[in-house]
């Protein structure tokens, strides 16, 4: 099977793939989102880090049976579109959390102590520990963490570290949840940004979360309040940002921005890159050696288990449950050709199977299927399953 690597990837992974039986291993790291389409020939997985895969690859990769977002989120792949072409889509979520939350901690402590400013002030020849030395101290302030995946959760354990108080807007947390983590649960991000000295976006990129961090939002922080986005650029009104800046004082810290580059090193610039109290990375919250190696430790992971087992860990676009009307339980005869005639006859009567599992017994001399359809089998249909050769029992269970 060809494997298309559209992106770097460690050499450690690389050979680790190209030690895999049976796989034919393809690195195109330079290669551009537009011209992806065209290399897709003969390719069974593909592997990617921050490149686009639009619906365009899908068209035209017929062979694609997986492709692997070596990185946490997938919003740069068409998932549908994936879906709609029976693709697995799978990520690395996690392998990068304590990378980002490093950065989000590190932008906290150089807006407060405005480390850009004096280290550049210094360089320059000047001694200005006057200006340099006023700073508020993190300790005590409130911490507001907007989403409680992974990096959130890291960012928390820092916070509390630095004894920050950690305030907490996440549709997952509990009120138990955040009795155990010590920290306070709002319920909206207004109320959780009025909350938060320092509010910090860990959010995922969704429909219902693109502008979350509106007018609305930015309004309820306190002045000279910090927002940390180490998420998505999407997630915030940037031009209100930027006037809620010079109105109001607050201070920003970014590493992702709007209308970024896709090439690694270009041009670029934002109104907000020019006020002051804003500070910004380009995009390299999870570009530390330990995390670009634990991310792709994960992505040679994904394709092992697929190769070998036929299994796709972290799928973010299978059904866990597919939607089915009734289960039918078989034991049969491990002989050729049993679980053929029972789908054989499944389909005579215009029934869809939406998930199967073969189990054989020690010994090889039977095993048992369980086959989740779509609609019920009439009792003629289940009169002809009883009778299929070699099967012992059938059993419909209503779901």
């Amino acid at each position: 099977m060809k494997l298309l690597i559209a992106d770097k990837l460690e050499d450690q992974a690389l050979e680790a793939l190209r030690a895999l039986p049976g796989l034919e291993v393809v690195p195109l790291p330079g290669i551009g989102k537009d011209a992806l389409p065209d290399a897709m020939a003969g390719v069974g997985i593909l592997i990617v880090r921050g490149k686009q895969v639009s619906a365009a690859v899908f068209e035209r990769a017929d062979a694609l049976q997986l492709v692997v977002r070596a990185g946490a989120g997938v919003n740069t792949i068409d998932v549908k579109a994936a879906s709609a072409r029976g693709v697995f889509v799978a990520n690395c979520p996690g392998k990068n959390a304590i990378a980002v939350a490093e950065l989000a901690i590190g932008l906290m402590l150089a807006l407060d102590r405005r480390l850009p400013d004096a280290v550049a002030s210094l360089r320059a020849g000047r001694w200005e520990k006057g200006e340099y030395g006023k700073a508020d101290g993190l300790f005590g302030k409130s911490l507001g963490v907007a989403g409680l995946g992974a990096i959130g959760r890291e960012v928390l354990v820092r916070g509390h570290a630095l004894g920050l108080r950690g305030h907490v807007y996440s549709r997952s947390l509990t009120a138990e949840g955040a009795a155990e983590l010590g920290v306070t649960r709002h319920d909206s991000l207004r109320s959780l940004a009025a909350a938060s000295d320092i509010l910090s976006l860990h959010l995922p990129m969704t429909a219902a979360t693109r502008g979350a961090v509106n007018a609305e939002v930015l309004g309820a922080l306190p002045a000279r309040a910090m927002l940390i986005n180490t998420a998505r650029a999407e997630l915030v009104d940037h031009a209100q940002l930027a006037e809620l800046v010079r109105t109001r004082g607050l201070r920003v810290g970014l590493d992702v921005l709007p209308g970024e580059p896709e090439a690694a090193s270009a041009s670029y610039s934002h109104e907000l890159l020019a006020l002051p109290g804003v500070i910004a990375t380009p995009h390299v919250g999870a570009s530390t050696a330990q995390a670009q190696l634990a991310i792709a430790d994960e992505a040679v992971r994904i394709v092992a288990s697929f190769l070998k087992a036929g299994e796709v860990p972290n799928c973010v676009n299978v059904a866990v449950t597919p939607p089915a009307h009734c289960q039918l339980v078989t034991r049969h005869l491990d002989r050729v050709g049993v679980l053929a005639s029972l789908l054989g006859v499944i389909k005579q009567h215009g029934i869809n199977v939406g998930e199967m599992q073969n189990r054989q017994f020690e010994g090889g001399a039977a095993a048992t299927a369980v086959i989740r359809l779509g609609s019920a089998p009439p009792a003629a249909c289940i009169d002809e399953l009883r009778r299929v050769p070699d099967v012992l029992h059938i059993e419909v269970v209503m779901l």
